[in-house]
């Protein structure tokens, strides 16, 4: 996914930060608590597609970005 549009993207729900997770192919949401799912390199920004972060996932700190 591109740095940029991941700048560009906020969270449908509380219209904060999204946190890229490569690894699990989701964007988090800390505030809603939520991970969207990244399908064919497409994020769903919808509330009823994304499922709840564990307390462990809502506490984890935020990987650095990749430099281009």
């Amino acid at each position: 996914m591109d740095t940029k549009l991941l700048e560009l993207l906020v969270c449908p729900v509380t219209k904060g930060p999204l946190i890229m997770r490569r690894d699990l192919q989701e964007l988090h949401s800390r505030s809603a608590r939520l991970a969207y799912p990244i399908r064919d390199g497409i994020p769903i920004l919808l509330e009823h597609e994304a499922r709840p972060l564990t307390e462990e996932e809502a506490a984890r700190p935020p990987t650095p970005a990749p430099q281009d």
